[in-house]
């Protein structure tokens, strides 16, 4: 290769690998996995070495993780917080002792599981937790103390009060509490995070700790960074004091002599890894004297003590036996395959889901096929590619109609999903009724998720209309509910059926329609029955909606479903009418934007408040806003506001105007 055509291929890479690192690092969010990214990289390394002329502070070889975000205070390590270099290859692993040996003698290693989490330090003064960071990109990090506090497993106190400690350690979640999440998103209708990784790094990263602390996280912590009051010389030496202190540390860290132990220690690992309850994606092999490791010292990025091997993707050959379709809680139909099991990372495998009807075209899956499974992040298993069609193997289609009830499907306009169409689907259920239930919905204090399961479980409620026909004698009869709590949950009941009617449109959970919507499809037609009778053309007129959510009213509204669930709420009571606007239209004409936490208002109830009145409520600050209702941690928009001098008032001045 000539170094032109050298330079302009580094610079690609370089490019793909920025991009890559920004998703991964600061966005917790993707899009290729641990094994792509690692081709590109060792690509990059193999350019630079070859033309080291090419070699620029900048480029991602000679650069830490990610950068800092904006939203966290920036945090200067002290002991910056390095990188590992990476080794693919037994023999790399050989490299590496070699140029151990060649510079600081005879070594002893250690070599410990390599987790797969996000890196963190945490800093102790006389014996108390004071600060928490992230890596950042190894020289700054992200102020995270108050997240790092809600780690249970992270003592806020340790056992002995040392002057100063800062430790390192990797913050993870746990594939149950993963798996858990998951099913959680699902049922509000959220996209899940990709794999536990990116849970634990998007979890670790939110502003409101309270978000934190419900994700339920855990962290090894597996280096001392700094210490005064205690004498260390080797990292064996260092963990045991960590594990002595109240830090949960690697559950093992094996001493080896050669380096050929160490490498039968690496394929130990590899072979147990996936009996665990978090993802190792390697393991690590460090010089155990702290004495060799200062006269080894570090390159621009790398600790030349320490070397991690990477455990490639393992994949199996299988054949595919069947593919089931299967409804999920949100009305997606997802296409799972069934196939001859397999033994894939510690676990048999013989179901994967195949994600939908586009994916399965573009890998060309047929029934009978012979394919590669692997799993991705070491959770989920995932078809790779196909080996070899059966013979006469038809190509796959999706069916027509729901498998749980019949009902027609749609596929959504630009998305690959395809969901059920009936607002009373089985498989559906629970989330129905917790959307319908919730705060913004139709407000029905006493109904969360375990009730409602239980509900569903006792054959009580088979749709949202039958939680208006529901008893004290019946709700009484639940675990963990008396007769005092089911008479309160009776009178919510009865209370929401007075609802105002964009509760209950929202409630009724249409497609691309949310509470924003609701608010002006009941406030255009009035009633619901106009709402049955509305025109495409005449939904698709009210100001913010567009030709999609209008399809979308109008689909939803001819279901003989939606009819049927809608009769049977007007048969219980429930209100089919819209309020008048209260007060005197004294906001008539002015905008508002709302940004923070209000102390007593939740932004729906102050949207109600405002638009009750004749005012209107953006979602962005321009100079046509009028107001900015600003509460705590009021971001960018409050910036905004006062670049522009537009007025800003508070909860108590909102009150004031009435």
């Amino acid at each position: 290769m000539e170094l032109e055509e050298a330079r302009k291929l580094a610079g690609e890479l370089a490019e793909k690998i920025r991009y890559h690192n920004r998703k991964y690092y600061e966005e917790d969010a993707p899009e290729i996995d641990d094994a792509e990214y690692d081709a590109l990289y060792r690509r990059l390394e193999e350019i630079e070495a070859a033309f080291p002329e090419l070699v620029t502070p900048d480029s991602p070889t000679q650069t830490v993780g990610g950068r800092p975000q904006s939203q966290f205070s920036p945090v200067v390590h002290t002991v910056p917080m390095e990188s590992l270099h990476d080794s693919f290859s037994e023999q790399e692993l050989v490299d590496f002792d070699r140029r151990v040996r060649a510079a600081a003698g005879d070594p002893v290693y250690i070599v410990e599981p390599k987790f797969d989490g996000l890196s963190v330090s945490a800093e102790y003064r006389d014996g108390v937790f004071v600060r928490g960071s992230t890596r950042g990109d190894g020289a700054v990090g992200e102020d995270i103390t108050a997240n790092l506090r809600t780690i249970r497993s992270l003592p806020k106190r340790l056992k002995e009060p040392l002057p100063f400690l800062e430790v390192r350690g990797e913050v993870y979640m746990s594939h149950r509490v993963f798996r858990e999440l998951s099913a959680a998103q699902e049922l509000n209708g959220e996209k899940p995070f990709k794999n536990p990784r990116n849970a634990a790094a998007g979890s670790l990263r939110q502003k409101d700790a309270k978000i934190t602390a419900a994700r339920r996280l855990d962290i090894f912590v597996f280096n001392v960074q700094q210490v005064d009051g205690a004498q260390l010389r080797f990292h064996d030496q260092s963990l045991r004091f960590l594990k002595k202190l109240g830090f949960q540390v690697p559950p093992f860290f094996t001493p080896c002599k050669t380096i050929r132990e160490a490498v039968e220690e690496v394929r130990r690992i590899g072979d147990i890894r996936g009996t665990f309850d978090y993802s190792i994606d390697g393991a690590v092999i460090k010089v155990n004297s702290f004495a060799q490791r200062r006269m080894l010292g570090s390159t621009a990025k790398f600790p030349k003590w320490a070397e991690a091997f990477k455990y490639p993707p393992e994949e199996r050959q299988t054949r595919l036996l069947r593919i089931e379709v299967n409804v999920g809680r949100t009305g997606a139909l997802t296409p799972i395959g069934v196939f001859e099991p397999v033994s894939l990372a510690g676990t048999t495998v013989s179901r994967a889901t195949l994600h939908n009807e586009d994916f399965i075209r573009d890998k060309g899956i047929r029934v009978g096929d012979t394919v590669i499974l692997r799993k991705a992040g070491e959770i989920i298993p995932e078809v790779v590619s196909v080996v070899s069609h059966a013979r006469d193997a038809e190509p796959f289609r999706m069916p027509k109609t729901c498998p749980s009830c019949g009902a027609p499907v749609v596929r959504e306009e630009g998305g690959a999903a395809v969901r059920c169409t009936n607002p009373e689907c089985p498989a559906q259920l629970l989330r129905h009724l917790i959307h319908f239930c919730s705060r913004d919905a139709m407000d029905i204090d006493g109904f969360g998720p375990a009730v409602l399961q239980q509900l569903i479980s006792a054959k009580l409620v088979a749709s949202p209309a039958d939680l208006f026909s529901l008893t004290v004698p019946q709700l009484a009869g639940l675990e963990r509910l008396g007769q005092k709590s089911a008479e309160n949950r009776v009178r919510a009941l009865e209370k929401a059926k007075g609802n105002d009617l964009y509760r209950l449109v929202y409630a009724l959970g249409i497609p691309h329609i949310g509470l924003k919507a609701a608010r002006l499809l009941a406030a255009r037609f009035g009633s619901m029955d106009a709402i049955f009778r509305a025109e495409e053309g005449e939904i698709a007129s009210i100001d913010g909606f567009g030709e999609i959510m209008a399809q979308s009213v109008r689909r939803f509204f001819d279901l003989p479903n939606t009819a049927h669930l809608v009769g049977r709420l007007r048969d219980a009571g429930v209100n089919m009418q819209a309020s008048k606007a209260a007060g005197d239209a004294r906001l008539a004409g002015k905008t508002f934007v709302l940004t923070g936490t209000l102390p007593t208002l939740t932004r729906a109830q102050a949207t109600e408040i405002i638009e009750k009145h004749g005012g209107k409520v953006s979602g962005s600050v321009s100079k046509k806003t009028d107001f900015v209702l600003a509460g705590e941690d009021a971001g960018s928009k409050l910036e905004k506001a006062n670049r522009l001098g537009i007025r800003v008032i508070s909860e108590e001045e909102l009150n004031e105007l009435f």
